[in-house]
């Protein structure tokens, strides 16, 4: 079976990255959540994709230049504030989709796991990142935690790039994703996921390839259209 990931939520659906995306997400019956974690002036973890706040609110400035109670104030879209990786923790953590938790800057990932481990997540949690050091640290502190490498392109030796990340999957654009790299990968047992797919088309040949997990911005339609075939 093919694990379908909700790409921050479901950002085709809902405003990205907010609890109004992930209980969306959760109502459409997707296997993944996946969601972005960066900090704040304050040292708050937050949930959100880019660097800077403009895309996504109706503010603008650097997530690093707000204090946590500044950033609260902003509009995430349809009322929706901008959630605290706390509260979507405590929103998922008891929820049937496992979570995929992007780390955007290394300096999170203490806080991370810190949290993890307390809610005692290591096996509901899958990691992902550019942060390639950031993954093989993870698997130091708590080898329970399964993480997978992002990788932007089709590196020569992508099967040592993973394996010296220790990591347990690769994350791919779709475009890079070939028969060559799904049977070199599954060879050494490591997953591949492809990322960001919203047309039917491509996810028929995702489906055809193999893959493991397809992360979409409208998990309701690739489920629809998986239920279909």
């Amino acid at each position: 079976m093919i694990d379908i990931i909700g790409h921050r939520g479901c950002a085709g659906l809902e405003p990205e990255n907010t609890i109004r995306a992930f209980k969306k997400a959760i109502k459409i019956g997707v296997d993944f959540i996946e969601f972005d974690v960066r900090m704040t002036k304050d040292k708050q973890l937050v949930v959100i994709h880019d660097n800077k706040v403009d895309r996504t609110t109706n503010g603008k400035g650097y997530v690093k230049d707000f204090t946590l109670e500044e950033i609260r104030k902003l509009d995430a879209g349809k009322s929706e504030k901008m959630p605290t990786f706390k509260e979507v923790i405590d929103l998922l953590k008891n929820q049937e989709p496992r979570m995929a938790i992007e780390i955007k800057e290394p300096e999170t990932l203490n806080k991370i796991l810190e949290i993890i481990q307390k809610n005692k997540l290591e096996k509901r949690v899958l990691i992902v990142s550019f942060w390639h050091d950031a993954l093989k640290k993870i698997k130091e502190i708590n080898p329970k935690i399964e993480t997978s490498a992002i990788i932007v392109g089709k590196p020569v030796k992508i099967v040592s790039m993973i394996k010296d990340a220790n990591a347990d999957r690769i994350s791919l654009n779709y475009v890079f994703i070939d028969k060559d790299v799904i049977d070199k990968c599954h060879k050494n047992n490591i997953r591949v996921n492809a990322w960001t797919v919203d047309d039917d088309t491509v996810i028929e040949n995702m489906i055809k390839m193999k893959v493991d997990a397809i992360a979409t911005n409208y998990p309701d339609k690739m489920i629809k259209w998986l239920r279909k075939k």
